[in-house]
């Protein structure tokens, strides 16, 4: 599921941590699906990655009282 910045904020810190676990699901499936020559589109790593990147930057901006 690809959220946009806007959206993200819009979530609470929970919510953010139940996204960022689903994301690290996600990267390792398609991590296993490389492996097993099963994942069709190798895009998801990258995008996935930065999903990660993007929630775990909210949360520290939250964190150190930026935003």
């Amino acid at each position: 599921m690809i959220l946009k910045v806007k959206e993200i904020r819009a979530l609470s810190n929970d919510e953010l941590k139940g996204q960022l676990e689903t994301a690290y699901e996600e990267l390792f499936n398609c991590r296993l699906r490389v492996a097993t020559k099963q994942l069709t589109n190798h895009r998801e790593i990258p995008q996935t990655k930065k999903r990660i990147a993007r929630i775990k930057t909210i949360l520290r901006e939250r964190e150190l009282g930026l935003r």
